[in-house]
């Protein structure tokens, strides 16, 4: 299970979790879920400056997340699922693990409780 694992880059890895660990980014991403947007639009509900949220925009885009574009004045982003698909595949290899262990201790438990009734 765990020999899968190595198939992901620890860098890329650690940049999309570390991306992801700001609430602000984590909605910016949520937004481009369903449709692209500007820097603008994506600033729009929160208190912050267009400098700041371009500051989101660049750790997002180094992340991978997401792909910006130059029209004019105006930058567009667009959602990058493949990056956020390679995180959740990982993510699920964890869940797959924890799940057998918890199978087990529950076997454990239900042949503990046969033998004593």
């Amino acid at each position: 299970m765990f020999n899968h694992m190595v198939e992901y880059s620890q860098v890329q890895l650690d940049s999309v979790f570390h991306a992801l660990a700001d609430p602000t980014r984590r909605a910016m991403v949520s937004a481009l879920g369903s449709a692209s947007r500007t820097v603008g639009e994506l600033a729009a509900p929160f208190s912050i400056s267009l400098a700041a949220a371009s500051k989101h925009v660049k750790v997002l885009e180094q992340a991978g997340l997401i792909a910006r574009t130059v029209k004019g004045r105006t930058h567009v982003c667009r959602l990058n699922p493949d990056r956020l698909a390679a995180a959740d595949r990982w993510l699920r290899e964890y869940e797959d693990l924890w799940n057998q262990r918890f199978d087990k201790i529950e076997g454990l438990f239900a042949d503990s409780q046969a033998e004593g009734a």
